[in-house]
């Protein structure tokens, strides 16, 4: 009988992202602000005025404070542009959403369930420290909330990851 992995290794080529900075109050505010943002920019705020399609996962960096004991406000949440789109990303009409080349990623990642919100990702941080003991290969005050399916879905699979050092 397999079981499921407890964590795994992955590499994430260059590429070129539409990202929203948001600082909130709550986690759960700035995500769903700058999600319904992108909305807009993937279904048609663009510069070519059409649908983009839509890609997964949607990614929201975080960091945690000095004591690393809660989120600091600001979240990036981040969309990968489609490979269409890649070469010449189309212009967002929101100011507030920025076209990002952001570098290769290794990550150690770990499959969670349900809503994200601070308290369930500093859970998650937490039970991922736990599983890998004591490393100094992963970064300690930068992680990524990755989101795989509609918000509004109760049980969605989000993964928590860890990003390793260069």
């Amino acid at each position: 009988q397999c079981e499921e992995a407890a964590y795994e290794e992955r590499w994430y080529p260059a590429g070129k992202w539409a990202c929203v900075t948001k600082g909130e109050p709550m986690y759960e505010q700035s995500i769903s602000m700058s999600f319904m943002k992108l909305m807009r920019y993937i279904c048609k705020e663009n510069s070519v005025g059409c649908y983009l399609g839509m890609t997964v996962p949607v990614l929201n960096e975080i960091h945690l404070t000095k004591e690393g004991t809660e989120l600091e406000r600001e979240v990036v949440t981040a969309y990968y542009l489609p490979g269409e789109f890649q070469q010449n990303p189309p212009v967002p009409m929101d100011p507030e959403i920025h076209i990002t080349e952001r570098a290769p990623l290794w990550v150690i990642t770990r499959v969670f369930y349900g809503m994200t919100t601070e308290e369930t990702i500093l859970r998650e941080i937490s039970l991922f420290w736990e599983l890998l003991g004591s490393t100094d290969t992963v970064l300690r005050e930068t992680y990524i909330v990755a989101a795989y399916e509609n918000p509004s879905i109760p049980q969605r699979r989000n993964e928590i990851w860890f990003i390793c050092r260069a």
